[in-house]
């Protein structure tokens, strides 16, 4: 079993910053990832980081965010600069369990990010 726990969100104007934090405990995980939704709005893709440091975003995000990991501390994060009222959502982390294909089995309660304009 494995638990995430996010951190960090909160009210942020137009062009600020945040770092969103997820500690994850319990099994080992493998590739970690941030999803966003909005209200009344599919839960979306946000960026990913594998065990090993490789990183992909949306393009959404592209240039603006920036994920990452300490795996001694088994801690993703989300570095989110130049913030935009339309990244205004719940952020979700997630984690697959190790293996080639694994897929997100593991969420966590998400924290909420508001960007006002």
């Amino acid at each position: 079993q494995v638990q995430l726990v996010e951190s960090g969100g909160g009210l942020v104007q137009a062009g600020g910053s945040l770092r969103l934090s997820c500690a994850a405990s319990g099994r080992t995980v493998s590739r970690m990832g941030w999803f966003r939704q909005a209200p009344g709005k599919e839960r979306a893709f946000v960026a990913t980081i594998s065990s090993g440091g490789s990183t992909y975003y949306a393009d959404s995000v592209k240039g603006r965010f920036t994920i990452s990991r300490d795996n001694a501390k088994n801690t993703v994060y989300l570095q989110m600069s130049s913030l935009k009222p339309e990244d205004t959502a719940v952020y979700y982390c997630a984690a697959a369990p190790p293996g080639a294909g694994g897929s997100y089995n593991y969420w966590g309660q998400g924290t909420q990010v508001t960007v006002s304009s």
